[in-house]
């Protein structure tokens, strides 16, 4: 039920002491000059530049500039989440969730990264951290709690989320199910791109036709 995320592309313009060397390697970045702008945002990084130390880590994650280093991302989202940065914060608890095969505390620490991206705002946070209590993993599992956090996610539009809200009020253990509802909810995922909403539409319309008459 996870949608984990692709890192993404979130260049800010900073009002650091080192703006226009930020700008620029945002701009270098920008023409393709991958290499250029990574080096110019490591020495940023290195002086403590938060957004700076964001762009290095999300650069080794796509591996522009270089090859794909995720071990040097996760060094760099971590300097910045330590920052505060919200961004960083999603995609290290991204990198967490996904080392689950190698490291026994993953979803521990996936967990806490969540947590703290959910208070900067990152509504893609909320999906990923019910995912966790949907599966009790790193957590204990409560579905009360994991639909209560996928319900957050899906009024504030996240497309995953509203999936997920939908299977859970069409067919959810623990849950007083609501067909109109989780009809809306796939509506609005479809209307946000989410193509895999329109299987369990068509579930929910074969099984409770009336639902589906608009």
């Amino acid at each position: 039920m996870p949608s984990l995320k692709k890192f993404t592309i979130f260049m800010i313009a900073t009002l650091s002491l080192f703006a226009n060397d930020f700008d620029k390697a945002v701009e270098d970045y920008k023409k393709g000059s991958y290499i250029q702008a990574l080096n110019a945002f490591y020495v940023l990084a290195k002086e403590g530049d938060a957004q700076a130390q964001y762009n290095v880590a999300m650069m080794y994650a796509n591996g522009k500039g270089g090859k794909e280093d995720l071990s040097q991302a996760m060094q760099w989202y971590e300097k910045a989440a330590k920052q505060g940065n919200a961004s960083a914060q999603y995609n290290l608890a991204q990198l967490h969730h996904n080392m689950r095969e190698s490291d026994p505390h993953a979803y521990e620490k996936a967990k806490y990264w969540y947590e703290k991206a959910i208070e900067g705002g990152v509504m893609q946070a909320y999906n990923n951290l019910a995912s966790l209590y949907m599966e009790g993993k790193g957590v204990t599992k409560d579905q009360q709690k994991a639909f209560e956090l996928f319900k957050k996610a899906a009024q504030m539009g996240d497309g995953s989320a509203q999936v997920n809200v939908g299977v859970m009020y069409a067919w959810g253990e623990g849950i007083v199910h609501d067909k109109m509802k989780a009809y809306e909810n796939f509506k609005k995922a479809l209307q946000v791109g989410k193509s895999e909403a329109s299987t369990h539409l068509d579930r929910l319309c074969k099984e409770s036709s009336w639902v589906c008459q608009d």
